[in-house]
């Protein structure tokens, strides 16, 4: 494009020096002027060519000049600054001037990316007159956003934060050092920091926040105090490990729970939150967001939703059943017999799928990439194959009808006719149970070998 453009600008101007000589020698031989005021005039029409093509030339280096260190400059920014923005008009100006006062200031090669998702406001207008540049994202939610923002930034770090004026962005370099240090994620603490008055409702702060953050330590060993901080930075290699997928509010939860399962370096620094600036309503909703958070964190903590309730499941199951089973037992005044022992068998059974689940989900987890593999989980593929589940549920299956052999045996010798319930129901009862257990590890034994076959896959 540079050579094409030049020739035709040069073209041109042959064009016009051409003109220009027919104009300054049409008057030499119209009038017949002397040899020395002809030879004057061809000297100026050349120079003038000349001097017109040198100028070109000059104009294109400085051009060329010009693109290449914008080029460098975009190759050298450091810092990506990405918020973003949903009708944020009365506030917006006010962030971006911040972030590039703090920039300026202490010489850091930055942007500010406006990652709008929808604005009717004028947002977008405000933002690039500010010195932002503009990133239209059209998939609603706050995680769309983000990824969308994230994804156009062209700095090896990235800084996020809200719009609404609540974080303090003139305290970007406590991020940005703990960045340059190798920290794969920093965290605000605003708890550490500083909470104006009414900048965080009372529900969130002393209900919402720490019950979230102390799920996500207790579920995933998470080192954050203040689990769902707004205001945070991250390499973009460390984004890109994380393979973040969440659309909406859970996307902050999505990104902490990542980097620890990934093992990053996780930092928290103070930060301080002041009542936003906005005259509408946030776009944060406590109860239904808070729901997306704990249902994110649950859906991706199998161990906790499934595995340990079914766990406690079947052993209370067990325990009571194996107490009930010789006779029926007494507690306080009342009986406990036949109804607590098919109940019990229950306990046991349901217990047993919820724990299979989580073994069947964590799997998957580990095949698709979403998560890494439970070192427990790696140890008991290497000697439990799908001959070893096929042996114990073919085992179990074959009790539970030997039990049920026995049982139709006692009442043919009866005449088939009629049965004490107490004693023939605590011998049908842990049939079926081992009957219904073993076919349910054959079956998890053959699901549990497709899935393995990409697990296996992946690891060659």
């Amino acid at each position: 494009m540079i050579r094409k453009s030049f020739f035709s600008r040069n073209s041109i101007n042959l064009r016009f020096a051409s003109s220009l000589t027919s104009f300054c020698t049409r008057p030499i031989f119209a009038l017949n002027l002397s040899s020395c005021q002809s030879g004057v005039a061809l000297l100026l029409a050349v120079l003038l060519i000349v001097g017109s093509a040198c100028f070109r030339h000059l104009s294109l280096a400085i051009h060329i000049n010009d693109t290449m260190s914008q080029q460098r400059l975009i190759e050298n920014i450091e810092v990506s600054v990405v918020m973003p923005c949903l009708n944020e008009a009365e506030t917006l100006k006010i962030c971006i001037d911040k972030v590039i006062r703090c920039l300026n200031e202490n010489d850091v090669i930055g942007e500010v990316i406006i990652a709008d998702n929808g604005s009717t406001d004028g947002s977008p207008k405000i933002a690039a007159l500010a010195g932002a540049r503009v990133v239209m994202v059209d998939s609603k939610g706050y995680g769309n956003a983000l990824i969308g923002g994230i994804g156009a930034a062209r700095g090896r770090f990235v800084i996020m934060g809200d719009a609404d004026d609540s974080y303090d962005f003139s305290s970007l370099m406590l991020f940005i050092d703990n960045l340059r240090k190798g920290s794969d994620l920093v965290m605000g603490n605003r708890f550490l920091g500083g909470i104006a008055p009414g900048a965080m409702p009372p529900l969130h702060r002393y209900l919402g926040n720490p019950v979230l953050s102390g799920l996500g330590r207790l579920f995933f060993g998470c080192p954050v105090k203040d689990f769902h901080c707004g205001l945070r930075g991250f390499s973009c290699e460390a984004f890109k490990r994380m393979n973040l997928q969440t659309t909406g509010m859970e996307f902050a939860s999505e990104m902490v729970v990542k980097a620890t399962i990934n093992g990053m370096k996780i930092t928290e620094v103070p930060t301080t939150l002041s009542p936003d600036g906005r005259t509408r309503a946030p776009h944060l909703r406590s109860w239904r967001d808070g729901w997306r958070h704990l249902r994110f964190m649950l859906l991706f903590s199998p161990n906790w939703l499934f595995f340990y309730p079914g766990l406690l499941l079947m052993v209370i199951g067990l325990g009571v059943g194996g107490w009930l089973l010789p006779e029926a037992r007494k507690l306080g005044q009342a009986t406990l017999d036949l109804n607590t022992l098919a109940y019990s068998a229950l306990a046991v059974l349901l217990g047993f799928q919820s724990a299979l689940f989580a073994v069947f989900t964590r799997t998957f987890a580990s095949t698709q990439g979403i998560g890494k593999e439970s070192k427990l989980l790696k140890k008991l593929y290497r000697y439990v194959k799908l001959e070893t589940g096929l042996i114990i549920g073919g085992l179990l299956v074959c009790l539970g009808l030997g039990g049920s052999i026995l049982v139709t045996l006692g009442w043919s010798e009866r005449g088939f006719g009629e049965l004490n319930p107490s004693e023939v129901l605590r011998q049908v009862i842990p049939s079926i149970l081992a009957i219904a257990l073993g076919f349910q590890i054959v079956l998890g034994s053959f699901f549990l070998s497709v899935l393995g076959l990409k697990r296996k896959g992946g690891e060659k």
